[in-house]
């Protein structure tokens, strides 16, 4: 369910209790909640949903701490996906780590060898770049963001010339970003690509190591299993 800070806890559940249904599970299932959020509003809804429904006080993510170090100037700064997926990819690899999520804003996450995490890059997300192209000219139509066909960047029509820009943009940006990355970690990373957009530039870019469409969840329930 995307997440909407004017959700009520009300209608968390009407759509949740659906999606469990879907999957097979009642509500008397789940055993554990944990919340991971940089969206305080929408964490009160989710406390209550979790208590009022479940019956269970959730646990949120970083509230006691975060089991891995922050080394940068103002760790209470770091959002909690970003930890998290730190959390998960240095649980699945022992090496210096460079994850990219393609989220709402795409973000660029060093994590070292001992899983510490080094600090990183915030671009804006790609739909969120999309979005504003269209907003601020007029005449450009909404397109649906999806790999090229081919690997020209001469396009013949608007709708083609706006995917060229985005998508193109973004490729040039990752591998720019990636190399730039590396060349100042100093020792040979791992660059892991999550989110839900990650597989659409795996087609042209060999930026990637490997891609991990979930590991902000992962990382929830790696703190969730560690919780008592």
């Amino acid at each position: 369910i995307a997440t909407d800070p004017r959700r009520t806890a009300d209608e968390y559940a009407v759509w949740l209790q659906q999606l469990l249904a879907m999957e097979g599970f009642a509500k008397a299932d789940v055993a554990k909640v944990i919340i991971g959020t940089v969206v305080p509003r929408a964490l009160h809804n989710l406390t209550v949903l979790s208590q009022k429904y479940f019956h269970l006080d959730p646990v949120v993510a970083g509230a006691g701490g975060w089991p891995i170090a922050l080394d940068v100037p103002e760790p209470e700064t770091v959002g909690a996906d970003r930890v998290l997926n730190a959390i998960a990819g240095h649980a699945r690899h022992d090496d210096d780590l460079i994850i990219v999520d393609f989220g709402t804003a795409t973000t660029f996450d060093v994590v070292d060898f001992s899983g510490a995490y080094k600090g990183g890059i915030i671009a804006p997300g790609i739909n969120l770049s999309l979005d504003a192209l269209v907003a601020a000219a007029a005449k450009l139509p909404r397109i649906a963001i999806e790999a090229p066909a081919d690997t020209s960047v001469i396009g013949r029509t608007t709708e083609r010339q706006m995917l060229i820009g985005v998508y193109w943009g973004y490729v040039a940006m990752i591998d720019g970003l990636v190399a730039r990355l590396k060349a100042e970690i100093g020792r040979p990373a791992r660059v892991i690509a999550t989110g839900g957009l990650a597989i659409l530039f795996d087609k042209y870019t060999d930026a990637f190591d490997s891609i991990e469409p979930d590991l902000t969840i992962q990382g929830l329930a790696l703190l969730a299993a560690k919780a008592s």
